[in-house]
């Protein structure tokens, strides 16, 4: 059994720590953040994962699994070390790799094993890893040899535990054949597929497939306003193209747009790395455009109802990029937010796990609703932009006693047109037929 430390505890460094320690390995778990070290030391996690907190505190009993914010402890004795830091966008739009540099000073300072794996699951730029070992190299303090591996992680958040468990694939890059193996063995007991290539192969499948995603995503939202426009059900055409094996539905679902922290990101970065080659992705821009201008559709087909927003009072169902998490990274819901206000509505939003959250990022824009019917008790209209479960259970009939007029604009097409035709409400979802 080798020793496996985890730099870096945030989504994808908590969760690669737990599930490595569920399979039985032995995992430390290294984090400047002495606040968020002394909570997961009592088994609690610092954000919002299913199943995360249970097996959390189910592998810190089994002393499997341990914290630290002491890097000395947490190296020393590495076999294998995993980089989980974030990287995220800067202020020109590229990717900020401070976390990076930081962890990789910090591997190289306090490694003692004559040979080390340094394994990269955090998102970097296409041959960034080649960079981190020449870092780690350059700031050695002990004589170590290193080896690189490319272990990206293609974790969903809200469901990253059953992605760990149930991968499509684990793919593993290195031009080292003995630490891929090492890696791979690692890997073995969770009885995943295991697709095993080099560094840089290894670090384009990761790019690659969040843009691929992000196509198809902004792909059916162009043919769901297509639809709109030539009286077209978005949602009988997503599940016909799906049935087709070569295409598939996931991801063909129309809404407002992708939101995150990865794939606009992702999909900005591999564009970048494309540019500096002297290649253009044009493809990949459009997708970027494309899901930009979708953002504003709910906004827009507001102001085409209503003619202005001043004074409306709207409220706002849902604030976290996607639903089970509690992360606001790149919601779209938050610009929505923003820029109802701009537009002078009074907004009163509602989110079953991110209001604090989201109060750091809006503060007094808007006002915030403890459920959703004080949320839209007395609204002029309701804007739908996370698609809680919450939300799609909530009894319409609702809609027609508490709000001045039901009104919905439906960014996620949380209710089909027949449940919503049964009552007196005003609906306008996406790629669908409106509902007077």
């Amino acid at each position: 059994m080798k020793n496996i430390t985890i730099v870096g505890t945030g989504h994808v460094g908590l969760v690669t720590g737990v599930t490595l320690a569920e399979i039985g390995h032995q995992v430390i778990c290294y984090d400047i953040n002495e606040h968020n070290i002394a909570q997961m030391k009592k088994g609690i996690s610092p954000f919002y994962e299913p199943d995360l907190n249970d097996l959390l505190k189910k592998n810190l009993t089994n002393n499997q699994l341990f914290f630290t914010n002491d890097s000395k402890l947490a190296l020393a004795d590495a076999d294998v070390i995993y980089i989980t830091v974030g990287t995220p966008t800067a202020q020109n739009g590229s990717v900020d790799l401070s976390n990076i540099k930081e962890a990789a000073k910090t591997i190289a300072e306090n490694i003692k094993k004559q040979e080390t794996i340094v394994v990269t699951k955090s998102t970097v730029p296409v041959g960034t890893n080649t960079f981190i070992k020449q870092l780690i190299e350059e700031n050695l303090t002990n004589e170590v040899m290193i080896n690189i591996v490319s272990n990206p992680e293609f974790l969903r958040e809200g469901s990253a535990i059953y992605d760990t468990f149930y991968a499509d694939r684990i793919v593993i890059g290195s031009d080292s054949k003995e630490a891929a193996s090492i890696i791979e063995e690692i890997h073995r007991p969770f009885g995943r597929t295991i697709f095993m290539t080099d560094l840089l192969s290894a670090e384009m499948i990761k790019y690659s497939s969040n843009a691929f995603l992000a196509t198809k995503i902004s792909f059916i939202n162009e043919i769901a306003n297509l639809c709109e426009n030539i009286g077209a059900n978005i949602e009988d055409v997503s599940l016909g193209m799906g049935l087709d094996s070569r295409i598939g539905t996931p991801f063909l679902k129309a809404g407002i747009g992708f939101g995150g922290s990865c794939f606009p990101k992702d999909t900005r970065g591999l564009i970048e790395k494309a540019t500096e080659a002297g290649q253009s992705l044009d493809i990949l821009e459009a997708v970027l455009k494309v899901n930009k201008q979708q953002k504003y559709l709910l906004l827009n087909k507001a102001l085409q109802r209503f003619g202005n927003l001043k004074d409306k009072k709207i409220a706002l169902l849902g604030l976290a990029f996607k639903p089970n998490t509690s992360d606001v990274r790149g919601s779209i819901a938050i610009e929505i937010a923003s820029e109802l206000t701009m537009q002078g509505a009074i907004v009163t939003a509602y989110d079953p796990l991110v209001l604090e959250e989201a109060k750091q990022v809006l503060g007094e824009k808007i006002h915030y609703a403890p459920s959703i019917e004080e949320a839209i008790t007395n609204s002029d209209m309701v804007f739908i932009a996370t698609e809680w479960d919450e939300f799609k259970d909530f009894p319409l009939e609702k809609y027609e006693i508490l709000m001045n007029h039901p009104i919905i604009f439906d960014g996620r097409n949380c209710f089909s047109l027949e449940m919503v035709s049964k009552y007196h409400i005003e609906y306008y979802s996406v790629g669908r037929a409106i509902l007077k």
